[in-house]
């Protein structure tokens, strides 16, 4: 799966977590807004080539390590976004593992979250294969 791919599957995910949310449907709004944000993590990798064996990149640990070192600490993506992968992530471990509930309120934060960082990463992506302006 290339990062087109993978990109067309965050937004896909992202749009199935906000009906889920509208359905009452709390942890299935936190699975798939995570998941919308590890897909697109995995697609700005590619992006950037960053050096990570693919069998990492498909592991949530693996995924959010990469993110950090290779597009947070070298600038590409803001901090912010990196916070908000990792607390993603805690929250979907919680709404599919745990057996404890999630808010509504964090549910909304998350759904909110995802769309903002498909979204930054749909733009890192476009910027990046946008031809550069002629010299003058």
């Amino acid at each position: 799966m290339n990062s087109v791919d993978l990109m067309e599957k965050a937004t896909r995910a992202v749009a199935s977590a906000r009906l889920l949310l509208a359905a009452g449907d709390v942890d299935g709004a936190c699975n798939r807004a995570y998941y919308g944000m590890f897909d697109a993590g995995r697609a700005a990798l590619m992006w950037a080539h960053a050096p990570v064996d693919a069998s990492i990149a498909k592991t949530h640990s693996g995924l959010i390590s990469a993110f950090g070192l290779h597009l947070v600490k070298t600038g590409k993506v803001p901090i912010e976004l990196g916070k908000s992968l990792n607390r993603a992530a805690e929250i979907r471990l919680i709404a599919d593992y745990s057996g404890d509930e999630v808010s509504l309120d964090h549910a909304r934060w998350l759904v909110e979250q995802a769309e903002s960082f498909v979204h930054a990463m749909r733009q890192t992506l476009a910027s990046a294969t946008a031809a550069p302006a002629p010299r003058l």
